[in-house]
This record gives structure tokens, sequence and C-alpha cells, in this order.
């Protein structure tokens, strides 16, 4: 009786838990309400099933408890509900994914004319670039990175001379215009990751990985990297913010640019 008073327990309390929880999702600041429901989906299909098989197993130990002269029936096999065992586990393992699949492929499309912004990964930092009036973002190699060139911006490419340059700064973004984020490491594995944006992508050394957003509410937001790079881990701490279209227009003419970055380091003649 102990076990099945022990069983019963952790059902309510994994429910009661769940339900009056103080910890839970920080309020949603993009279009990503669809991961979202996709986690509440899979919340209750894992809860129902957990639920269900706790509860089962406390009514088997007490119904079928030791008694004086009871003996098990030995069934070694039973067609029927084996089948149904797996009919039910392969619906329940589809309603989990097929959301998610959605989900996915709304991740990876990008929509036409989203804005474009780099984020680069470092122990333990978080640098940035945007387009400059050109509307594109030059090249850039992980071989060029330097002390003056942080970024590794391709020197030779004109595309990138007029790139705004943020090096440990603040990222500002326009609310309501979907961004595409161009994610890069230069040293190990990263991830870039804004709770309030939902959507979050892995850094991997030695390629370009991306995903989309559009920013929905304004306000300053922290960003944390969402994959163990090292010591300083807990400490990589970036801050993105959210503006009014004229607000970020007057930010970004503050910004410095790729060449106004040259020249700044190279030595007079």
């Amino acid at each position: 009786m102990v076990v099945v008073l022990v069983l019963v327990l952790i059902v309510v309390g994994s429910v009661a838990f769940h339900l009056f929880s103080p910890w839970w999702w920080t309020p949603i600041a993009s279009n990503w309400n669809y991961i979202d429901n996709t986690i509440i989906i899979t919340f209750w299909i894992t809860g129902i099933v957990f639920v269900a098989v706790i509860s089962f197993m406390a009514y088997c130990i007490y119904r079928f408890r030791h008694k004086p002269g009871n003996r098990a029936a030995y069934e070694p096999e039973n067609r029927r509900l084996e089948w149904w065992l797996a009919g039910s586990t392969a619906l329940g393992v589809g309603a989990m994914l097929a959301p998610g699949l959605v989900v996915w492929n709304q991740f990876v499309t990008v929509p036409a004319g989203a804005a474009e912004v780099e984020v680069i990964g470092q122990q333990w930092l978080w640098n940035f670039r945007l387009p400059g009036a050109d509307g594109r973002l030059g090249r850039a190699d992980n071989r060029a990175v330097s002390a003056d060139n942080p970024l590794g911006v391709i020197r030779n490419d004109p595309a990138g001379l007029d790139d705004i340059i943020i090096a440990g700064g603040e990222l500002h973004l326009p609310i309501g215009k979907p961004i595409r984020v161009h994610l890069r490491s230069i040293d190990v594995l990263h991830d870039f990751y804004v709770p309030e944006f939902r959507a979050k992508m892995d850094m991997i050394p030695g390629s370009v990985t991306y995903f989309w957003f559009t920013p929905t509410r304004t306000g300053t937001f922290e960003v944390l990297c969402a994959e163990l790079c090292g010591v300083a881990h807990a400490q990589m701490r970036g801050t993105v913010v959210v503006d009014e279209a004229d607000a970020y227009q007057e930010w970004l003419a503050q910004q410095q640019t790729f060449s106004q970055l040259m020249a700044a380091v190279e030595p007079a003649e």
C-alpha cells in the first residue's frame, strides 16, 4: 500500500506542480507563438500518458497484491494487447511530431524582404554585423579575424565596406520587420538565444547557420548562449533592443561602418 500511495502522490504532485508552478515562459516578443503551441501540445500528450501509466501501475499493484492462495496467470503473448499498445504509441508519437514538422518548415522558410543581421559568437561575447547603405552583407571569413578586424570581414570586398560593425555592444532591431539572423562562431560551439523570441540555433565553427523571427514588442532583451562553450559560458550575455522605426534609424546612423573602423586602426602615413 505504501508503494501505491507514493505513486498516487507522484501523479498528483506532478500535475499540481505543472498547474501552479511559478516557473513558466517569459512573455513572448516575436511571431513564434507556434513554438509555444507545439510545446503545449507535447506537454498535454506526455502528461496524459504519464498520468495514465503511473495510475495504471498503482492500480495493478493494489488490485493484484499478494494474497494467500492466489496464483498469477501466465500469458506470454496477447496479440490484441500488443496491437493496441503499438497503435496508441504510434498515434501519440505522430501527434507530437506532426506540429513540430509544420513549425520547422515555417522556421527555415524566410519571408521575402527580410532584413539581415549577422551574429558572431566567440568566447565569451557577442558581436554583430548589419548591412550598410547597399543593403548587402559583405563576405567574411574566420581566417581574416584579427585584433583590428574582430569579425573577419574581407577587406577587398566592396559590399562589406559599409557594413555596420558592433563589437560587443547592443544590437538594435526594428519592430514588426522579419529578421534573418546569420550565425557564425569564431571558436567553439555556441547558441544564440533570446528567450522572449523563442527562436534559436546552434552556431557551428566552419559553417553559417540561420533562423528568422519578427520582433513584435519593443523593449530590451537579454541574449544567452544555449550551448556549453567553456568556463565563462554563464557570463556570455548580450543585449538586443527592439525599437520603433524612427528610434532604430537614429541608432543606426550613429554606428561605425567597417571602412571607418579600418581607417581608425590604420597607421597614419
